[in-house]
């Protein structure tokens, strides 16, 4: 588990704030070294002060543990670093766009024990926090993307890209986002966590994406792996994989609220080579493992994927964002050479698809060998492939199925949900748990012989995120953040 890291020592008065004010007043934050009070305003409470540009001073900084307001763009630049202390909550400000955005050579410090997370959510009450309150955590590095020199998706003014896969960003562990994804213009939501171009030097670990009003997840290139990942009741995808992520992640959990999905169509995995489907290098090639995906199908017997029924329920925002469908468990086209093993899907109205969409070959890719589906179950899928986006018929996915089928890959279905033998996998009810009971079929037939998955993985015997014993959401996540007390 990685170590908390304090790199400078500073002290600040940690009180509630009331709202955006770019007047530092005369309680601003005492300081002990460094200078503190240049990005602490109104009583030292509140971090930037409510525009698209304040930099934090290049130095190392120390955020107390307290409860802070988030303000406008706030960006650790280069030569800057910033800890923030275990059981520190950061309340993004509606309205003002709120994102904490560390650029390239600049290190964010966020670690917590699982019995005192770092919390950014809403600053809303509880009962009126909704996706997109505020805009979300952006990392930024110098490692290796396919094309370049980029600017990050939503229009923040950092780039990301370079050449060194092992630059480090600092350090996310014992995180929770909620609530992210304000949209910076209209159908451009940000995520609540986006890497761009991150190197394998930074540490991310047990970091849980709650109610983003975009994807949970999303990685533009780099190499930073990752475990331990928690995308719950999300707008758009759970894991967006683009421009040549090579990293390895294991232990996911991505949960569907059956009310919640995007106008783009939502997914478990949306994983692109790049926008327009080309074969640029280093292609995306990012290698997941003991995933657990929980569709919106089985959650609520009255499930239907139409608008009538996908209406957000009480969470839908005033922010713009538009309804639309569920799709699949895993999406991979453009060219990705995505790979998936020892996981498990259950509940979407398809599978998976493999799609040569804008005249990529992601079909010729899988035929190949250049990535695998391995060792992955599927339960209570309508239907369960699709060769193309947007099409739900059973004649539409005559490659996917036969791949997903192929002998060698052990991939197996079953037709529900309950013969997995869950303990009580249903996020809309109490006591919500994933992990499988016994007689589970997924308490064995794991496999890491593959050279895909050979080395950087944890070896264990299970498929999906969890053993029948091993809760490693206890302590440190939060399935009800709308009534959440902060």
């Amino acid at each position: 588990m990685m170590k908390h890291v304090i790199l400078a020592a500073t002290a600040a008065l940690a009180l509630a704030a009331a709202g955006c004010s770019d007047d530092k007043g005369d309680n601003a934050a005492p300081q002990t070294s460094g200078t503190l009070s240049d990005i602490l305003f109104e009583d030292g409470t509140q971090i930037g002060n409510g525009d698209q540009e304040f930099t934090i001073p290049v130095g190392k900084y120390t955020l107390p543990k307290g409860t802070y307001e988030l303000c406008g763009w706030v960006y650790i630049p280069a030569g800057a670093e910033l800890t923030i202390e275990p059981g520190t909550v950061i309340k993004g400000v509606s309205g003002t766009k709120a994102s904490l955005i560390v650029e390239r050579g600049g290190k964010l410090h966020a670690v917590g024990p699982a019995s005192s997370p770092i919390v950014f959510t809403s600053e809303e009450a509880p009962g009126n926090r909704r996706p997109g309150d505020w805009g979300g955590l952006i990392l930024l590095g110098r490692a290796v993307n396919n094309m370049g020199e980029m600017t990050i998706e939503g229009g923040p003014r950092a780039n990301h890209g370079g050449q060194d896969n092992s630059d480090s960003s600092g350090e996310l562990c014992y995180v929770r986002v909620e609530f992210a994804g304000y949209p910076y213009r209209e159908d451009e939501e940000i995520n609540g966590v986006t890497f761009g171009s991150v190197g394998s030097g930074t540490k991310v670990s047990h970091v849980q994406v709650s109610y983003s009003n975009d994807d949970s997840f999303e990685w533009f290139g780099g190499a930073v792996n990752c475990d331990h990942l928690v995308a719950y009741h999300g707008w758009d995808d759970d894991f967006d994989t683009d421009n040549g992520f090579s990293g390895k992640v294991q232990f996911c959990l991505g949960v569907r609220n059956p009310r919640l999905a995007d106008t783009s169509v939502s997914n478990g995995f949306e994983s692109d080579n790049n926008a327009d489907g080309s074969s640029a290098t280093p292609r995306t090639s990012c290698v997941f493992s003991n995933v657990t995906f929980v569709g919106p199908i089985g959650q609520d017997g009255s499930f239907t994927n139409t608008s009538d029924y996908i209406n957000g329920g009480n969470m839908t925002p005033d922010n713009g964002s538009k309804l639309g469908q569920f799709q699949a468990a895993m999406q991979i086209r453009r060219n990705s050479n995505l790979s998936c093993f020892n996981s498990v899907a259950m509940g979407f109205p398809v599978g998976l698809i493999v799609e040569n969409d804008k005249g990529s070959d992601t079909q010729g890719d899988a035929t190949a060998g250049k990535f695998k589906i391995s060792n992955v179950v599927f339960a209570a899928m309508t239907q369960l492939a699709s060769d193309a986006n947007k099409k739900f018929s059973e004649d539409m996915g005559e490659f996917s199925a036969a791949y997903f089928q192929t002998a060698g890959l052990n991939n197996r279905t079953y037709a529900n949900i309950s013969d997995l033998k869950l303990t009580q996998p249903n996020s809309l009810a109490a006591g919500f748990d994933c992990r499988p009971a016994s007689g589970s079929p997924l308490l064995t037939g794991a496999s890491f012989t593959d050279a895909l998955v050979s080395e950087g993985f944890d070896k264990v015997d299970y498929i999906g995120a969890f053993s029948a014993t091993d809760d490693w959401t206890e302590g440190w996540t939060e399935f009800d953040p709308q009534n959440a007390q902060y």
